[in-house]
This record gives C-alpha cells, sequence and structure tokens, in this order.
C-alpha cells in the first residue's frame, strides 16, 4: 500500500496551490468512482465490453507459490518486485487509486479548515456529519448487496462504488464519534497512548507486516493452518499492545520513529539546497 500511496500522492502535490473549494471539488469528483462509471456505461453501450485484464491473478498465484516455498531469499525478492506490481495494480483495477486520491484531497481539506480544532463550530459539523453518515450507511450497504447480485462487469464497477461509498459512510461515521468523544475526558485519558502510536504509524505498519510474516508463513513459525480467527485476533491485540509500550518508550528518546525519521529526510532532499 506504501508504493500505492508515494504514487498517488503526487496528486497532493500537484493540487498544493489549489483553492480549498477546488480541492474538495476534485476529492468529490475522485470519491464518486468515475472510472467504474465509465466502465459501467461503456458496457452498457456495447455489451460486449470488458473490463481491462491486468493479469493480477496470475501474478498474486506466482507470489503465492514463493510464499509457499518457505524459501525465505525467493519470498523477499518475490514481494519487492512481483508483489509489489500485483498489488499496486490491484489497487488501480479494484478502484482504490481513485479513491485513495480522493481520500487524500480530503484530508488535505480537512487539515486547511483545521475540522479536528476542539471549537463549538466543529463540534456542530462532526454531529451533523455522524447523523448524515449514519443514515446513509444502511441504504448504501443495502444497494451494494443487490448490485453484488448481477453480472461480473456490474459487481466490478456499479458494486465496486457502492461499496467504497458504505464504507466510506461508515469510515465518517467512526472518526466523527471518535472526535465527539474526545471532547470527554474520560475518554481522552483512555485513549491517551494512542496518540504515540499514530506519530509512529509507518514504523507501526511496517512492523506488523514483518511480525505476521513471521509468525504465519512457512519460513517463519507457519502457524496459519492453526490459528483461528480468535486466536489470530488476541495475536493481533497483544502485537499492538506491545507497539504501543514501544512508541511510548521511543518518543520520550526521540522526535519521530526510525522510519518516520528516514521518511521525513528523503522527502526534504536537496530542499536546503533548494532554498538556497
Amino acid at each position: 500500500v506504501l508504493l500505492l500511496f508515494v504514487i498517488v500522492g503526487l496528486v497532493l502535490f500537484f493540487t498544493r496551490n489549489w483553492s480549498d473549494k477546488a480541492i474538495l471539488i476534485a476529492s468529490i469528483i475522485f470519491l464518486l468512482q468515475p472510472v467504474e462509471w465509465f466502465h459501467y456505461i461503456a458496457s452498457l453501450i456495447n455489451p460486449a465490453y470488458q473490463l481491462p485484464d491486468l493479469g493480477v491473478g496470475a501474478m498474486y498465484a506466482e507470489v503465492a507459490e514463493y510464499t509457499k516455498s518457505g524459501n525465505f531469499w525467493n519470498f523477499i525478492i518475490c514481494n519487492i518486485t512481483l508483489g509489489q506490481k500485483a498489488s499496486f495494480l490491484w489497487a488501480v483495477n479494484a478502484g482504490r487509486f481513485v479513491q485513495t486520491a480522493g481520500l487524500f484531497l480530503l484530508g488535505c481539506y480537512i487539515g486547511r479548515k483545521q475540522l479536528f480544532i476542539s471549537t463549538e463550530k466543529n463540534i456542530h459539523f462532526w454531529m451533523k456529519i455522524l447523523i448524515i453518515a449514519a443514515i446513509s450507511f444502511a441504504p448504501l450497504y443495502t444497494l451494494k448487496e443487490l448490485v453484488m447480485g448481477n453480472n461480473a462487469i456490474i459487481q466490478q464497477t456499479v458494486g465496486t462504488a457502492f461499496d467504497m461509498w458504505q464504507k466510506l459512510a461508515f469510515t465518517l461515521v467512526l472518526v466523527s464519534s471518535f472526535v465527539l468523544l474526545y471532547q470527554r475526558e474520560k475518554f481522552v485519558k483512555a485513549v491517551s497512548n494512542l496518540r504515540f502510536y499514530g506519530k509512529m504509524s509507518l514504523t507501526n505498519y511496517i512492523f506488523q507486516s514483518i511480525i505476521g510474516a513471521v509468525v504465519y508463513f512457512p519460513f517463519g513459525l507457519y502457524l496459519a493452518p492453526y490459528c483461528g480467527f480468535t486466536l489470530s485476533l488476541l495475536i493481533g491485540l497483544f502485537v499492538f499492545l506491545l507497539q504501543v509500550h514501544f512508541c511510548k518508550w521511543w518518543l520520550s528518546k526521540h522526535k519521530q520513529g526510525p522510519l518516520e525519521y528516514i521518511w521525513h529526510k528523503w522527502t526534504w532532499i536537496g530542499a536546503k539546497r533548494n532554498h538556497k
């Protein structure tokens, strides 16, 4: 997903000087999933129309074979080459590229408007978002389920759009609920340690992947065949709590997480020289 984020992140560079209104409009256009609707309309015009085949299935099958072999170095090489390509093309094929661009721009708009600052106006705003998103979720979810009963093209076009909209609605319910609950002192104390985790989100994401690979894959402990949903959930919670404590310790000695520091340095390579 980081490869996707890096490439889609260019959208923020090209729109950095746009007005707030233009940013919001662009975000809405991306989130409407125009590519998926184009494919759907094209299939209505031409019943023989086929969706582009990017060969993602074959790529993932090859990656799976390397993973099952249990050879660590083959696993690493395959995942940083073919695995990255398969993941990125899957995101493009599944509408995630356009959706991510829309979410990035929406986040940019929220940041510019400082909507997470605790003001009376912002609290009313998030209350409205909670109500609208909660009311929208059920019909969007129902429509998605109805659409998924149709043919493959409709499932992969209109179905993708409705699926992402219902997930966006649910996400807004979670975000707005968190913001509103954060106005309560008891809730703030209960979740205060999450700020350490959030400041090191990149480091946590990468290390979760590494730990998960070691625990579940054949080159490591290979516990995948023996772990059901409940045990996997417990393992996930245990890793999460360990990471929270690690983040709290690390940030007591450093300003940023290790990978956040590297990412920051790479982002601003040559900045001083260019500034001069």
